[in-house]
Formats: C-alpha cells, sequence, structure tokens
C-alpha cells in the first residue's frame, strides 16, 4: 500500500513539475500596454474565434480591441510557443504534447491593418533564450505584415544561445498574421 501511495505521489509531483500551465488570456501587462501606449484605459476584448480556425496548430487565441479613442479596432493575439527542452526533441514538432516541452506565452498587438505594433513577452518558462524577451529585439517585429517574409539571420537578428526561441517565436508571428490577416480580409 505504500507503494501506490509513493507511486502516486510522485506522479503528482512530476506532472506539477513538467506540466505546463494554462495560459492566461487576461496578463496585467498586456492592459498596461494597451493603456501606456496605446491610449486604451477600459479595453474590450472579443474573441476571434474563425480566425483561430485559420491555423489549428497555433495555441492561443485571437481579439479584437475595442474602448480606444480611434474608431479603428485593434486585434490581438496571445499566444503559447513550444520550445524544446535543453538536450531533446531535435526534428520534433514544434507542436509538441503537454509536459514534453518548455515554453512561453506572448503577445501581438495589430493594427487595423493587420500590421503589427507591439510584441511581449509576458511568460517565459524555458531555461535558455530568455533573450527574446529583450525590448530592443522584440522591436524589428514593429512593422511586420504576412506580405513579408521573415528570416533569421537576415530580416530578423539571431541570438547565440537562442535559437530554438528565436526561430520559435519568428514562424509563430508569420502563422498569426497571415492567419488574422485572412480573417480580417473575409470582414
Amino acid at each position: 500500500m505504500i507503494k501506490y501511495l509513493t507511486l502516486i505521489i510522485l506522479v503528482v509531483i512530476a506532472i506539477n513539475t513538467y506540466g505546463q500551465k494554462s495560459m492566461d488570456f487576461a496578463p496585467k501587462s498586456l492592459y498596461a500596454e494597451l493603456s501606456k501606449k496605446h491610449g486604451i484605459n477600459s479595453a474590450q476584448l472579443y474573441e476571434l474565434k474563425s480566425a483561430q480556425q485559420a491555423n489549428p496548430l497555433l495555441m492561443g487565441k485571437f481579439f479584437k480591441i475595442l474602448g480606444g479613442e480611434s474608431n479603428s479596432p485593434l486585434y490581438l493575439y496571445i499566444g503559447r510557443v513550444n520550445s524544446c527542452r535543453t538536450g531533446g526533441c531535435s526534428g520534433q514538432p514544434s507542436n509538441l504534447p503537454l509536459g514534453h516541452s518548455e515554453y512561453f506565452d506572448y503577445f501581438i498587438i495589430f493594427d487595423s491593418t493587420v500590421k503589427v505594433i507591439n510584441v511581449k513577452v509576458f511568460n517565459y518558462q524555458a531555461t535558455h533564450g530568455h533573450e527574446i524577451t529583450a525590448k530592443g529585439w522584440l522591436k524589428q517585429f514593429i512593422g511586420y505584415t504576412a506580405k513579408a517574409n521573415l528570416e533569421v539571420g537576415k530580416t530578423v537578428d539571431s541570438i547565440s544561445g537562442a535559437t530554438i526561441s528565436v526561430n520559435g517565436i519568428t514562424n509563430n508571428i508569420q502563422l498569426v498574421t497571415a492567419a488574422l490577416e485572412k480573417q480580417v480580409v473575409k470582414q
């Protein structure tokens, strides 16, 4: 009986240690950015479920933001990017099952024409690559539209020691922007 109880306790500890927590779709840093940079003090977020359906591989949600001084809406994506644990998962997809990868959560704010106007990593849970959270590095995505191509080492600065995170966020921003643009063009 003690063996079974010990096994159950170890399994619970392992799940809590290696399992991913659910994503925060209302991070405080989002509302601070909306207020400080975009003059929106009481943002109203409306989920765009059809944009998510445009690319089911994305692990996040799309929103339309209303509540600013402008009549033009802003758009928002809050999502998660999985990255590999140190020493493993080469050749595996970035969309790994829960508990088999490290991850980070971030958001992108788009203007009404689906041009990136802000990117922020607000929850970095990987052991390497935290340099991608730097505002200076993330600024290079401002102005990006789906018509352009992002390529690490050419249009996006690479970071030594953060290759997986750099490629993960770069690829994700391209996918997110393309999916949102398809949705907004339909409206």
